[in-house]
């Protein structure tokens, strides 16, 4: 029960709350168990005493109970749902947090977003069931059970030894099933992992399926993966429902026992007939006890799977991670120098980028050019520090990047990439987004810059607009033209440009175009493109080849060396040229006719 008690140790904060829960589900307990006692008083003081002033005692001591335990059966409920719903609403956002601070981007790039998503749907929801529901219930029964043996004792100590012999017996029976409930409950979220991830694809992919038409084959793969789901659960059902009936038989073997020995000793005058009434209704009541314990540790065992999954979500090492002495990176010039630099994926055997040495002065436009797979993107994720370098070292003036915190880095860096990603949201809290606290004047000054203010002035609602989900409510271009924005607002010393105006159309490209200029001014920028047309006037160009830096320099300097740039540009330009539509013959005789 490790895991199950490092997610009590979350109810610390709320130690108060907690005690005064678990003294209300004490009172309401044992107000319960003064009912064997009173049909003991009933049977041998009123029925065979014939005492009518114990008679009314008895009725208004039921009338003030039953008024107590109300007031205890509330407080225990809300006190105790009231800590498990905090306990709940701490690890959903410890959760949050571990994800989005300590997670490196390899966990986010090689993960589904359906199955990430689980740990906040299915994964918590059984912690919740097990905290406010079995858990309150396990305690509750918990409690009773060890009233009525402590009574049971009190009244008779021999027919309680036949409690004892049989406890054990049950007790071995639902950890033996409780085993098999965990390993089938763990199967069930993992199907539900896989669930949601093919869920998530579907809907976030419907124009490629739709265009393909391929209905029918995600409708299979769905029914599939909720085939499998259906078995889990099925699997989990039958652990769950075999333990019931097997610790009722055996709690029912110990009442029978009890009812044989109980009977002789009253017939022999050993055991008055009241205190074996009481006894009886202890042993038969217990038995309910019994039955809502085993119910309660199922379901623990059922929440044990996704207390399993969920600490090892928030156990996992950053791949990323802050030097214990990093210290905050100040304001910087933008020279960036990388030594020597080496890195490889995890995934793969050869390396992205191989012994990359290259100084880049403040306020240089780098461009990075060469084929796909020639690390391109690599170095500028390590320029952003979303992975480390693995040999060599990177600077950013004279700090290595490794030294200082990745907060104070990334405040410096800017990127804007081909495929922008707006928030649900309005268009004026998407620019501020580059920068929380700036003022509506400087979100409204970001947005003239990058030319936003040419359509934003079209829509009824400005800069109230709701862009929708992904902003998918803008057209490419727009959407590009906020991300500037955002990136203006944000004002790094580095800016990172991936191939951000590669897919838009020629109106929309020189709009971009023209805000990103305005960008790039005074800044040290890294432009990743494949159309070289766009880099033409970059102070330096890096050509990359299989992660080696194989030539630099200048566009014409390029051309003129005639290597692999030259051979670029002129396979694309001569591609471009074939593209374009030839005159045609019979239009141009058309027009002198």
């Amino acid at each position: 029960m490790s895991s199950y008690l490092r997610l009590l140790k979350y109810a610390r904060p709320y130690t108060g709350r907690l005690l005064a829960g678990l003294l209300c589900l004490l009172g309401a307990s044992g107000s319960q168990m003064i009912l064997p006692y009173i049909i003991k008083v009933v049977t041998d003081d009123v029925l065979v005493a014939r005492d009518m002033q114990m008679l009314n005692f008895i009725s208004v001591g039921i009338l003030v109970l039953f008024i107590l335990r109300g007031f205890f059966v509330y407080g225990q409920q809300y006190l105790l749902e009231w800590v498990g719903q905090k306990v709940v609403f701490d690890l959903r956002n410890e959760l949050f947090g571990s994800m989005v601070r300590r997670r490196g981007l390899a966990y986010f790039e090689h993960g589904r977003t359906g199955g990430l998503m689980s740990y906040y749907s299915n994964d918590i929801n059984t912690l919740r069931s097990a905290i406010t529901g079995a858990g309150m219930d396990f305690v509750r029964e918990s409690v009773i059970l060890v009233y009525s043996v402590a009574y049971m004792l009190y009244l008779d100590w021999t027919l309680s030894l036949l409690v004892f012999v049989s406890g054990p017996i049950v007790a071995l029976a639902v950890r033996k099933l409780g085993r098999k409930i965990k390993r089938a409950s763990r199967q069930v979220l993992d199907q539900l992992h896989e669930f949601s991830a093919i869920l998530q694809e579907t809907i976030s992919g419907i124009r490629q399926v739709k265009s393909f038409v391929r209905e029918d084959y995600e409708l299979e793969r769905f029914e599939r993966q909720t085939t499998k789901n259906f078995r889990a659960t099925m699997k989990a059902t039958r652990a769950g429902a075999v333990l019931t009936p097997v610790v009722e038989f055996l709690a029912t073997v110990g009442v029978v026992a009890i009812i044989w020995f109980g009977s002789r000793s009253v017939v022999e005058g050993q055991l008055s007939a009241g205190d074996f009434l009481a006894f009886m209704a202890l042993s038969i009541n217990l038995s309910n006890p019994i039955k809502r314990v085993s119910r309660a540790y199922a379901k623990i065992q059922e929440a044990q799977a996704g207390c399993e999954r969920v600490f090892g979500a928030l156990d996992f090492e950053p791949e990323v991670k802050d030097a214990p002495d990093a210290v905050e990176l100040p304001p910087i010039t933008g020279r960036v120098r990388f030594d020597h630099v080496t890195f490889c994926y995890g995934h793969e055997d050869h390396p992205a980028i191989r012994d990359f040495s290259h100084l880049v002065q403040p306020g240089q436009m780098v461009a990075l050019v060469g084929p796909s797979g020639a690390g391109k993107t690599t170095l500028a994720n390590l320029v952003m520090r979303f992975y480390d370098v693995q040999s060599g070292h990177l600077y950013l003036d004279d700090f290595d990047v490794r030294a200082v915190t990745q907060k104070s880095l990334r405040e410096q860096v800017g990127i804007v990439s081909q495929e922008t990603l707006l928030f649900s949201g309005t268009i004026f809290d998407n620019i501020r987004y580059g920068r929380l606290e700036a003022t509506e004047e400087e979100v409204r000054a970001a947005a003239r810059s990058a030319h936003v203010m040419e359509f934003v002035e079209q829509f009824p609602e400005g800069f109230d607009t709701l862009v929708g989900e992904r902003g998918m409510s803008l057209s490419g271009g727009q959407r590009q033209r906020v991300a500037i924005a955002r990136a203006i607002l944000k004002d790094p010393r580095i800016l990172i440009l991936d191939e951000a105006t590669s897919a838009l159309d020629t109106e929309s490209e020189r709009l971009v175009q023209a805000a990103l200029d305005q960008l790039l001014v005074g800044r040290t920028s890294f432009v990743i493109a494949h159309r070289l047309s766009t880099i033409f006037k970059a102070d330096v160009i890096l050509v990359l080849d299989h992660g080696r830096l194989v030539e630099h320099g200048r566009h014409l300097e390029l051309l003129e060396q005639g290597g692999l740039y030259a051979r670029l540009y002129h396979t694309q330009f001569r591609d471009e040229r074939s593209s374009r539509p030839e005159p045609r013959a019979d239009a141009s005789s058309a027009e002198m006719r």
